[in-house]
């Protein structure tokens, strides 16, 4: 799966499903600060992410990635 399809998926899951402002996501933006995604919110990431790539993600892991860009090389990585 390119970067870009993961890109796509993972945006279109953050306006549908969290909420999140499409004018907030761009490669720089902080998944906490700028896209408002807390702690109530990993889970549903993990989630998403298990189901959508197919893959266990911890939500510790996800605690680590600040940016958007670093999320979607994250899942990239781990989809290969």
């Amino acid at each position: 799966m390119t970067l870009q399809e993961v890109e796509s998926k993972i945006k279109s899951f953050l306006i549908d499903e969290l909420e999140v402002d499409e004018n907030t996501i761009f490669p720089e933006s902080k998944l906490k600060d700028d896209m408002g995604i807390g702690s109530l919110e990993v889970v549903d990431v993990v989630v998403f992410v298990e189901d959508t790539f197919g893959f266990k993600m911890d939500p510790k892991e996800f605690n680590t990635i600040q940016t958007m860009s670093q999320f979607c090389e994250f899942v990239q990585s781990h989809c290969a």
